[in-house]
């Protein structure tokens, strides 16, 4: 933009000023600078909204002070940009001598805002040199999107955004912001604001007619895509020069000697500086282009370019990528069949692509049929037998028996060495033989060793387990013959390696598995899941207790094992599970057990936990009776089980404090506020199986309001309120008549009592109902002389429970397969 101007007499001062025409526009202040042409006078530059930007002097008379920038003071001035501006206001003051007269000489000044870089030497054609626009370059303007503030809002908002792709985005110093081609010179279309507006030139894939694809400068080939000839390579990247006999390669205006050119490697070699060398140290850069990148290694600060130093630049045929490349037919540069493109990255920047011939080819992969196949067999070590070249690869057949390969004349000739073979043969027998009885050797010591540290283990494991604690509680020569420790080895013989086949069941603690002893005992064999050692303690505990009990109703107990990482039970064999299974598994069905056997299985169970309270050695409390606890044989037996939980007392001793431990719904109050474990609680646990067997409820049930109840509270409240009836079992009301319902009731009362001393003994439970069985088979029997019928204790359809395993089809409450054996004992949470 330019500004011509004359001072007038008596004119004290002369003003211009410029505004962007529209908003985003501004000029770019980092390349720009304000020039004025003319004698004597001094500017004053402002910016649109009056803050000073700088200020310059011009002299043709007298003194001339000192002017930094372009001009140096004498007829011109110029003042440097230091930021972006949307407009411009100047003041352009004659000086104090020149301010009454105008100068013939020169009559007016011309300004004009301009790229800075521009310096004149000859005073004497001031005018002639600077007024002559053709030769000065235009204001660099600054175009910016404005409809968003920043590149970052810009980028959120795809359909407006105007970058193109492989553009930046850089923001605007007035808001907004602009769009750039990444890589900006001649080989680039630069608008940054059309969609494929930073394309790269187009590259050349074939060198045209009148140029060879192959081309000598001195000693040296140049191969395609490089050429020496205008024209003749694929794009002005690749032109070197042939000076003399060398190559040259031209980088921003600096000349490098090339040694070598690498097709294969990507790369071109170059030597010193050939022009413009200077002695100092520099860091050479090489420009890159999207047609033709050339990537310079940074030199160190230590090497001096006018000494022979090689620098090896690496080159790229285009920054595209193979996948990208290879949409693009026309121009894409790998055009031997026999050739593949290969991605190149420098570090964690992505440079380009180039080609490379494939595996077993070599050649120029720039070229057609540029890529010829390697002659595998004329090569050394590549095979000791017949060769036979194949397309990018070779066939091997080794010598024929009898004959070596000649690797001088590279073919199979007759051996000399026949007579060494039978004393090869007998030296790799013998040599063979030997290995083998070594090997059979180490093989047998291992597995000795590894036999002597799973001996250590499984020691470890049992003294980890308390098994010297265990040998001591159960040396008594009575529990001794009835006790066994066994080895871990016989249950792994016994379950098979513990077969998932002979799974009976799982539970919260544990597996059950299905074994058979080597006398031919079919047990129980219960895997827990226990790491804990307070649990390892409640394990020691049980085997301890029940290798003391002998009672037909108490699960019988062949052993243990402490050899395993966590402590293993054996069991009899108990084939019918738990009684909670029972009553409990689909209450919509009759339920398998007769009015007479509910009252049978609460006698056994009663005489059994009689039995652990005052007849055993010492009396032992249970801890966790529940139904889930009494186990039901192939008869229909009573077995109480899991005494993982129970204490035993001195004689002397009436109770014991302990951590509260029990089931919810079976757990006594009193022992749940008090901490004080007694013969008692045992008895309210028993009292709530009572219930169960009554009512064929849960201990914790849903009442029908949807909420969660006890059974025990359920039966105390019923029963005070006169309505037993109605939460009784239809089976019970059916079978058994009102004076065997109020005993019953009146027991199971008796021993759901809060206080632990108002409720009675289990010898006393176990005689009352004793004498209820006994009255009921009276008057059973009596019935049966009168109307000569036989009643079962089982219901009538079920007959055949005694006697066999399979007991009932699929289909019907209470069924147990052999498939259920024993899991039971883990079914119930402690």
């Amino acid at each position: 933009m330019f500004f011509n101007g004359t001072f007038g007499s008596g004119m004290n001062n002369y003003s211009l000023s410029w505004e962007a025409p529209a908003k985003g526009i501004t000029i770019y202040g980092r390349d720009n600078g304000f020039f004025v042409v003319g004698c004597d006078f001094d500017v004053d530059l402002f910016d649109h909204v009056r803050n000073p930007i700088g200020s310059c002097t011009s002299r043709c008379h007298g003194e001339v002070l000192p002017n930094h920038g372009p001009c140096n003071g004498i007829g011109c001035c110029s003042i440097s940009l230091w930021k972006d501006i949307s407009g411009f206001q100047a003041t352009i003051i004659p000086a104090d001598s020149m301010a009454a007269q105008s100068d013939p000489l020169h009559p007016g000044i011309m300004a004009f805002m301009s790229d800075e870089g521009y310096y004149t030497e000859n005073a004497t054609d001031l005018f002639s040199s600077w007024t002559n626009a053709s030769k000065i370059y235009g204001a660099e303007l600054q175009v910016a999107i404005t409809d968003q503030p920043s590149c970052k809002s810009a980028r959120m908002n795809n359909a407006s955004y105007a970058c193109a792709t492989d553009s930046y985005c850089r923001n605007a110093s007035n808001g907004g912001y602009s769009c750039y081609c990444h890589y900006y010179n001649s080989y680039y279309t630069t608008n940054a604001y059309l969609s494929e507006g930073c394309t790269p030139q187009d590259y050349n894939p074939k060198p045209k007619d009148h140029c060879p694809t192959t081309t000598t400068c001195g000693s040296m080939t140049i191969p395609f895509p490089f050429g020496l000839r205008e024209g003749c390579s694929a794009n002005e990247r690749f032109q070197l020069n042939c000076t003399a006999g060398n190559t040259v390669f031209s980088s921003g205006g600096a000349q490098y000697n090339v040694t070598d050119v690498s097709v294969e490697d990507g790369t071109l070699t170059v030597s010193n500086l050939l022009n413009n060398a200077s002695s100092s140290r520099e860091i050479i850069i090489i420009e890159t282009s999207d047609n033709g990148y050339l990537e310079g290694l940074p030199v160190e600060d230590q090497f001096d370019f006018s000494m022979e130093y090689d620098i090896v630049i690496r080159w790229v045929v285009s920054n595209s990528t193979c996948q990208k490349a290879k949409r693009n037919i026309t121009g894409y540069a790998c055009r031997s069949v026999h050739s593949d493109c290969l991605n190149v990255n420098r570090g964690k920047i992505f440079m380009g692509y180039r080609c490379k011939c494939l595996s077993g080819f070599q050649g120029n992969p720039y070229v057609e049929d540029g890529c010829s196949d390697i002659n595998e067999c004329l090569l050394p070590n590549y095979c000791n037998g017949t060769c036979e070249n194949v397309p990018g690869s070779y066939k091997c057949t080794d010598c024929p028996h009898g004959k070596e390969f000649d690797s001088i004349r590279r073919r199979c000739v007759t051996s000399t060495k026949q007579r060494n073979i039978l004393l090869g043969t007998a030296i790799g027998t013998g040599c063979g033989l030997g290995s083998i009885v070594i090997a059979l050797g180490v093989i047998i010591l291992a597995n000795k060793w590894k036999k002597g540290i799973q001996k250590r283990i499984r020691r470890a494991y049992f003294k980890k387990n308390q098994g010297l604690l265990l040998e001591q509680l159960i040396s008594d020569e009575s529990a001794t013959s009835k006790t066994k420790i066994f080895s871990l080895d016989e249950l792994e013989e016994a379950t098979n390696n513990f077969d998932a086949t002979r799974v009976l069941g799982h539970g919260g603690h544990g597996t059950v598995y299905k074994g058979i002893l080597s006398d031919q005992r079919v047990v129980a064999i219960k895997k827990s899941k226990i790491v804990e050692q307070i649990e390892i303690d409640q394990f020691i505990n049980e085997v301890a207790i029940l290798s003391q009990i002998i009672h037909r109703n108490v699960v019988k107990l062949f052993g243990c094992c402490l050899e395993d990482e966590v402590p293993l039970l054996v069991y009899e064999f108990i084939s019918n599970g738990t009684l909670y299974e029972l009553l409990h598994t689909d209450t919509t069905v009759k339920c398998l057990l007769s009015w007479d056997d509910r009252i049978r299985i609460a006698m056994e169970a009663a005489g059994a936990l009689a039995y652990l309270h005052s007849a055993a050695t010492i009396p032992i409390f249970h801890r966790d009776v529940k139904s889930s606890n009494i186990l039901l044989d192939g008869n229909f037996t009573t077995k109480v089980s899991d005494f993982g939980a129970s204490r035993s007392l001195s004689l002397d001793e009436t109770h014991v404090v302990t951590i509260v431990q029990g089931t919810f719904g079976y757990l006594d109050p009193e022992y749940y506020h008090t901490g004080q474990l007694t013969e008692k609680s045992d008895v309210y646990s028993f009292g709530v199986i009572l219930v169960e067997l009554l009512t064929r409820k849960k201990p914790i049930f849903i009442n029908d309001l949807g909420a969660k109840q006890s059974l025990s509270h359920h039966f105390t409240e019923g029963l005070h309120e006169g309505s037993l009836v109605e939460i009784l079992d239809s089976q019970v009301v059916e079978e058994a008549d009102r004076e065997e319902i109020d005993e019953i009731a009146s027991l199971t009362e008796a021993c759901l009592r809060v206080k632990g001393g108002e409720r009675p003994t289990m010898k006393e439970v176990e005689m009352r109902l004793q004498f209820l069985r006994t009255k009921r088979l009276r008057k059973m029997q009596h019935l049966t002389e009168k109307d000569g019928d036989i009643e079962p204790l089982l219901c009538p359809n079920d007959k055949s429970l005694y006697g066999h395993i399979d007991l009932v089809n699929a289909g019907s409450s209470g069924c147990y397969s052999l498939e259920q054996e024993f899991a039971s004992s883990f079914g119930m949470p402690r």
